[in-house]
């Protein structure tokens, strides 16, 4: 298994909040299975050349958040509950439809934002 999370330094989010987000958007994509483990935090520090007390905290978040659980000598795995991807997703969608409803009352027509979705 390979977990791909990209790192931009020049981000104002926290490296451990770009971990996070990373391993919430492999999770909401399938690019990480329900069940599947996460690499060790030693493992991903070494990885991406980071603290491994930085993964840590976006694990034990991760956790406290329902994404990820953790079993004791054996590692941290993707939750079998699809909740907490199925909320980021509903938050996604309600920040869209918010912001669609801002830019139809702005003038833009609904043609405009569907080439912008197609792109």
């Amino acid at each position: 298994m390979r977990v791909i999370i990209q790192l931009d330094y020049r981000d104002a989010r926290p490296i451990y909040v770009q971990i996070k987000d990373g391993v919430k958007r492999m999770i909401a994509t399938g690019a990480l299975a329900p069940g599947e483990r996460l690499p060790g935090i030693r493992e991903l520090a070494a990885n991406l050349s980071i603290n491994p007390n930085t993964i840590a905290r976006a694990y034990k978040e991760l956790e406290q958040e329902g994404y990820i659980y953790s079993v004791g000598g054996k590692g941290s795995f993707v939750s079998q509950e699809t909740t907490a991807a199925d909320a980021q997703k509903e938050q996604a969608m309600q920040r869209f439809d918010s912001a669609a409803r801002e830019l139809l009352s702005l003038g833009v027509d609904v043609e405009e934002l569907i080439r912008r979705l197609e792109k």
